[in-house]
């Protein structure tokens, strides 16, 4: 799951970064027959990072319900859909005939998937509430397949809003921050000195709520409004990230990996909220920065540390970020910043700004991918199983 997903990783923002070179005149357009936001939400949100978290939550979640691992029947069939299924839906950028199939391939691959993930999740244990969580997140990722394919099929724009809804704020804000609720006070009571674990089961709920509403105003066309739900959420992210002690996390490289990106929530939250209450009256200067602090800032950074963290501890190697990995983070902060002033700049800036950012990702990626994606082939070093 983690080599797919890297390896889609690397197809999905080469092509972008060629989109967006075509639009400061460097080069041709590659004359896909979808908008191109829109095809780049479908590949980013529904694509590359679907790989990455049934690769997760197939490893972690049978761990926190205190069960065996996960036999290859239950993931492997899912896992061939779910590529085949993209494979062709990359094709369906240029010939739509083909994109149909490919999202019905996606979806039955989702659903064998949660389907595995199902006895899991919902198996009664003294507290499964973030398996439960997550994996209505993974519901909402299916309906966004769905709506995906329903446009394909020839629904209308309509259908594309709500995938894009869905798939952000039903799917992927649920499954980041039921992880990063469960795991990041974790992680830190093991390492940090006299540490309090901080984890109410309203802040979840909160959250989570908030972000389902968001995601219902946005399909409803409702926009303007989601600063009622966005504002009370970014100060639950900003309360949480402030009481899981960032500052004294940084000691360790990959624990402090995660506070950072975790500080990115609160800070999209807040701007969404902002833009929203603006857009109230006319205003929409902050452009898609609320989205970009989102998707690349706490998506994009707790991918990062989080795929590493797991990596190397699942391959039998020390829980350490070596210098290459903790500077690639530290450039992707760089990046989100970049990119959220794309939105902020002179329109004659911004392409050249947005082409900046997605180059430097790219970057970023393809040097983690060499240092990471050879472990996925490799036997574990310390000669246990895996």
């Amino acid at each position: 799951m983690f080599l797919s997903g890297g390896v889609m990783l690397l197809l999905v923002f080469l092509l972008w970064s060629l989109e967006l070179a075509a639009r400061t005149g460097a080069m041709g357009s590659l004359g896909w027959r979808l908008p191109p936001g829109w095809g780049h939400a479908l590949l980013t949100v529904g694509g590359v990072f679907p790989f990455f978290i049934f690769g997760f939550l197939f490893t972690a979640m049978p761990r926190w319900q205190s069960m065996p691992d996960q036999l290859p029947a239950s993931w492997l069939p899912g896992w061939r859909l779910l590529a085949a299924g993209w494979a062709l839906v990359i094709i369906g950028l240029w010939l739509p005939w083909v994109l149909a199939a490919g999202l019905a391939l996606v979806l039955s691959g989702w659903i064998l998937l949660a389907r595995g993930l199902w006895p899991v999740a919902f198996r009664s244990q003294p507290d499964p509430l973030h398996a439960r969580a997550t994996w209505l997140g993974l519901a909402g990722g299916a309906l966004s397949i769905a709506a995906w394919l329903a446009f394909a099929l020839g629904g209308g724009a309509t259908w594309a809003r709500v995938a894009i809804e869905a798939g952000v704020w039903w799917f992927l804000l649920p499954v980041f921050f039921s992880v990063c609720h469960r795991m990041i006070p974790f992680f830190s009571s093991n390492i940090v000195p006299d540490y309090v674990i901080v984890r109410p089961r309203w802040a979840l709920w909160a959250v989570l709520s908030a972000s389902f509403l968001h995601g219902l105003l946005g399909m409803a066309g409702l926009a303007a409004w989601t600063w009622l739900v966005d504002a009370p959420a970014a100060a639950v992210a900003l309360w949480l990230c402030v009481r899981w002690r960032p500052v004294a996390a940084q000691r360790v490289r990959l624990l402090g990996m995660l506070h950072i990106g975790f500080a990115w929530l609160g800070v999209a939250l807040l701007l969404s909220a902002v833009q929203g209450a603006a857009a109230l009256g006319g205003w929409y200067g902050l452009g898609l920065a609320p989205l970009h602090a989102l998707g690349l800032g706490f998506f994009g950074a707790i991918l990062l540390g989080m795929v590493s963290r797991v990596t190397l501890g699942h391959s039998g190697r020390p829980l350490a970020a070596d210098r290459l990995t903790w500077a690639l983070f530290v450039v992707l902060q760089v990046v989100v910043v970049l990119r959220m002033l794309a939105d902020l700049v002179p329109a004659a800036l911004s392409p050249w700004l947005m082409l900046l950012a997605v180059t430097a990702w790219l970057g970023i990626f393809v040097a983690w991918a060499l240092r990471y994606l050879p472990i996925y082939l490799r036997p574990r070093i310390d000669g246990r199983p895996g």
